[in-house]
């Protein structure tokens, strides 16, 4: 086979291996237990009035965070790559907050925040922005030495520098974040939805995982799942195919090797 065929043929193989084994493992245990793949694909259709609209909101949600994330990020990434001073100022209080379970941060902004959805989109925001921040800055920080001597020599001005130097430098590293950081927003949107207790018509689908769990509706919470998987799926495959269009014509990274 081909290496294209293979990408394609394995992964089918596993999946399809996969349902069969799910499908094995329903028919041995209680419906309430496991769902068949067959009726969480019902469901899923039955349902779409209900989990449609919750999907909605938690990827609107997500998108919002992850957009924030990008702006301040690279805001603030730029700022403590120019100045040290920025830097040892800012970095330690962005480490604090990468670090800070939301679950614990949820509760006090339930205190501050009336806004469900403003408080939910600040949690989210919070695990999307250091990827973004810790990566665009290494990566704006690892310019080769001997360029930045050269742009020197010619007479660059910091913003020059930054521009037509350690920008381009910093751009892989800065996909690569935009990456991690589009999965953990999606992750922080559902974990905040479940910390902060939200409900009603215009929750996402957290709730609805809830209250499926809560009336041991077993094939509206893996179809609930189903669709945050697929969910994150295409937010991987997005980036991944922005990262390849903006690299491939010159970084070792997104070219490909001939054989």
């Amino acid at each position: 086979m081909s290496p294209r065929a293979l990408r394609i043929a394995v992964p089918a193989g596993a999946f399809a291996l996969l349902l069969v084994l799910w499908q094995i493992a329903a028919t041995a245990t209680e419906a309430y237990f496991l769902p068949s793949p067959i009726s969480v694909v019902e469901t899923l259709i039955d349902d779409w009035d209900i989990l449609g609209p919750a999907l909605l909101v938690t990827l609107r949600i997500t998108l919002l965070a992850l957009l924030l994330a990008i702006i301040g990020g690279v805001a603030l990434a730029v700022a403590m790559a120019q100045s040290r001073l920025a830097e040892l100022a800012i970095y330690p209080y962005a480490v604090v907050l990468q670090v800070t379970p939301i679950v614990a941060i949820a509760p006090i902004l339930i205190v501050w925040i009336d806004d469900t959805e403003t408080m939910l989109l600040i949690l989210a925001w919070i695990v999307a922005f250091f990827p973004v921040l810790g990566n665009t800055l290494a990566g704006l920080k690892s310019v080769d030495h001997n360029l930045l001597n050269l742009f020197e020599l010619y007479g660059a001005g910091r913003w020059q520098t930054l521009r037509f130097l350690k920008a381009p430098a910093a751009l892989p590293y800065f996909l690569t974040g935009l990456r991690i950081a589009g999965g953990l927003a999606l992750i922080a949107a559902v974990v905040a939805e479940f910390a902060a207790g939200t409900g009603g018509a215009q929750s996402g689908l957290a709730y609805r995982i809830y209250m499926a769990q809560f009336t041991l509706n077993a094939p509206r919470t893996f179809a609930a799942l189903l669709l945050l998987a697929l969910t994150g799926v295409a937010i991987f495959v997005v980036t991944g195919l922005i990262a390849r269009r903006v690299l491939r014509r010159w970084h070792e990274s997104a070219v490909p090797r001939e054989n």
